[in-house]
Order: C-alpha cells, then sequence, then structure tokens
C-alpha cells in the first residue's frame, strides 16, 4: 500500500526541441525513498515542454493509482512549476490541454504541492526520460549511467533556473491578482425542457425556439467578451449546438467538449417529469432532495456530478489563468459551480431555477478569491417567443 503522501519526479525532453521526445517518472516514499512506480514512454516527435507535461501527467497517474492522498511534484522544469501553480502564463496552445489534463489529475487529490528542482536531484526520472528518447531514436541509452548526454538539444525556454524577469514573451509571468473569467451557459430550450422533464444523459436537441435562443445568446455572449481564449462543452448535441452558435460570433473560436461537463445521469427519472417521479418513487425523491450524496434509482448524485465539474474548472483556471472561457454546460453542473462559488448550503440547488440559455458570470483568482457577477441573465431572450 502507498502511503498518504507521495513524491513525484518527472522530467521529459526532446532531441531537436521539436524532435524524438519521451518523459520518465518516478513515484516515492518520501520518508524512505522507496522507489514505488516508474513510467515512461517514448512520444515521437515533440517538444521539450510536451515531454515535460507529459511526464508529469504519467507520474500524478501512477501516484493515483497507487491511491496517494497528497502528492509532492519535483520537476526540473522550471515552466511547468510556475504554469501549474498559477504564476506564469500558456500562451502555447499545444501545451492548454496537457495542463488542463494535469490539473484533472491535480483534482482527484487532497493536496498537490509543486516544487523548482535542479536536474540533478532529479537523476531518475531525466534517466527514464533520456532512455525513452534514445528507443525513439532507435539506438541504445547511455542515459542510466551518464544522465542526459551531452548531444541533447538544449530548449530554446529558459526552463532550467529561469527567472521570471527574463522569460520570452510567449511565457510572461501572470499578475497574481488576474482573475479568470468563467461565462456559464446553459443550452438553449429542448422538448423535454418545456415539459419540464428531466433531462440528463439523454440527446434531446434544441428544438426550434432553442435554436433562437442559442442565437440570441451567441450575440450576447460576443457583447460581454469580444475576447475568449476557450469554448468548452457538453458532449450532448443541445450544448454542442448551443457552444457552436457561440463560437461562431466570437469568429469561429474552437469548440471543445469535455465529458465531465455532462449532465446528471438521472436514471429511471429520465423523460419523466417532478410530478411522475413524485407518485412513483416519493421516498426515494424525499431523500434525494435532502442530501447532494443520495443518487435517483440507477443514477449519479450531485455529489459525483460537483467531482466532475471542479475537474474542469481546475483545468480551467490552470490552462486559462487570467482570460475568459466560455462553458456550456446544463442545469447540475452550473449550478454546483455557482453554489460553490456563493459558498452555498446544499438547499441552494433546488431553489436556483436555471433558465435556458441563461447566462452567469464569475471570476476566479489564483488565490482562490471568487467574484460571481451575474446569475442566470436573460435579458437577451425577451424578443423570443
Amino acid at each position: 500500500m502507498a502511503p498518504r503522501v507521495v513524491a513525484v519526479e518527472a522530467d521529459g525532453g526532446s532531441r531537436g526541441n521539436p524532435g524524438p521526445a519521451g518523459y520518465g517518472a518516478v513515484v516515492r516514499d518520501p520518508e524512505t525513498g522507496e522507489v514505488l512506480a516508474e513510467r515512461s514512454e517514448s512520444l515521437g516527435t515533440a517538444t521539450n515542454n510536451v515531454a515535460e507535461y507529459q511526464g508529469l501527467i504519467a507520474g500524478l497517474t501512477a501516484a493515483a493509482e497507487l491511491g496517494a492522498a497528497e502528492v509532492d511534484v519535483r520537476m526540473d522544469s522550471k515552466l511547468v512549476v510556475e504554469q501549474m501553480c498559477g504564476r506564469w502564463q500558456i500562451k502555447h496552445p499545444g501545451l492548454r490541454p496537457l495542463a488542463a489534463q494535469a490539473a484533472g489529475l491535480v483534482g482527484r487529490f487532497t493536496a498537490v504541492r509543486f516544487t523548482w528542482i535542479p536536474r540533478e536531484q532529479n537523476r531518475h526520472a531525466d534517466a527514464l526520460a533520456n532512455a525513452a528518447m534514445d528507443a525513439a531514436t532507435g539506438r541504445p541509452s547511455a542515459a542510466a549511467t551518464t544522465g542526459r548526454p551531452a548531444t541533447t538539444a538544449v530548449t530554446s525556454q529558459p526552463v532550467i533556473g529561469s527567472d521570471p524577469a527574463t522569460a520570452p514573451a510567449s511565457w510572461e509571468p501572470r499578475p497574481s491578482f488576474t482573475a479568470t473569467r468563467l461565462i456559464l451557459v446553459r443550452h438553449g430550450e429542448t422538448e423535454y425542457t418545456e415539459q419540464r422533464r428531466y433531462s440528463g444523459r439523454g440527446d434531446v436537441p434544441l428544438s426550434e425556439k432553442g435554436r433562437a435562443q442559442a442565437r440570441a445568446t451567441a450575440t450576447r455572449v460576443a457583447a460581454l467578451a469580444p475576447s475568449v481564449a476557450a469554448v468548452l462543452s457538453s458532449p450532448l448535441s443541445r450544448c454542442t449546438s448551443t457552444a457552436k452558435a457561440i463560437a461562431g460570433a466570437l469568429g469561429d473560436v474552437p469548440v471543445r467538449t469535455d465529458d465531465d461537463l455532462i449532465e446528471c445521469d438521472f436514471g429511471q427519472w429520465e423523460g419523466r417529469t417532478f410530478a411522475e417521479v413524485r407518485q412513483q418513487w416519493p421516498g426515494e425523491m424525499d431523500a434525494w432532495l435532502a442530501s447532494p450524496r443520495i443518487a435517483p434509482p440507477g443514477g449519479e448524485s450531485f455529489t459525483h456530478v460537483a467531482e466532475r465539474a471542479h475537474r474542469v474548472i481546475a483545468g480551467l483556471l490552470t490552462a486559462y489563468p487570467g482570460e475568459t472561457v466560455v462553458v456550456v454546460s446544463h442545469v447540475s453542473p452550473i449550478k454546483l459551480v455557482l453554489r460553490d462559488a456563493l459558498a452555498a448550503g446544499d438547499g441552494f440547488l433546488h431553489r436556483l431555477f436555471l433558465d435556458a440559455a441563461g447566462i452567469s458570470v464569475l471570476d476566479m483568482w489564483p488565490d482562490g478569491g471568487v467574484a460571481v457577477r451575474t446569475v442566470n441573465d436573460t435579458a437577451h431572450l425577451s424578443q423570443i417567443d
């Protein structure tokens, strides 16, 4: 059994930047130094920074598989450490998905701490990364005995011992007072929405009115935030259709889907009205209303939905510090994000009403500060019948 706290040492590199790349990661018992797990892999052609992030992801994944609760991450990549701590921006589009994936893994632990260490203190992970690079180039590895070969290309970014003041323009330090703005949008209306039926995992498309709402919402979001870094959506069509309308109004910003933004699984209640559920499952309904830890029969609890939503938010805060992101989702994930942003109780979940195509806006700072600016704005829908 792994200790409650583990240390993850990770590294990555490429020969050519980009070039044949690989990563290495080691999980240790921080008290004894015992190696609990090793991970390494060749990546084909990639950059140093991509390989370093892949090493971090592999190390965190291994720590999670071991059942660790807390992780001390140690890397000789100043860039990855500063970005994961939220102090440097992530402007390169190729790194943002990797940073978001790493942040999602961070959310699985009670605590994760990042520390920069000199390369000589990261020899084990460095050797694994070099072996993976050697495999990518098809030659025998000498990394285990010599460390990183002198022929290894040096990254063009100031990774080792870099000072934020001398970082290149692509990796500017981010002021700690800059918030990430999240524009939370519920999808437009569907047939189930109009009939007040529970609509969870079923892929119910937008109605004609819902499509009109999506267009109006797109215009409103473009006015609120002419510069948007990303549009993230639940994979269900009622959300992706709404998200694509918004992205188009913003100048065809790419839409990325995330399964963690999907609606709560209502199980046997799917497609039924509140009255129908109350009549057929009175006891289960009372229990569900009383606690977010209770799931509908065959469904999913709000507690689990909250965990999914938190992973998404953590990833966005890491990947897009100080920028604006549009998130198109469903009632339950949005309510749960707003509940926690407002430090509200669980009763909030059944008292707040979110209209189809309603917009909520909140700012989130790296130090944990939150400002909820708008909840369920529907003024843009006033001209739609």
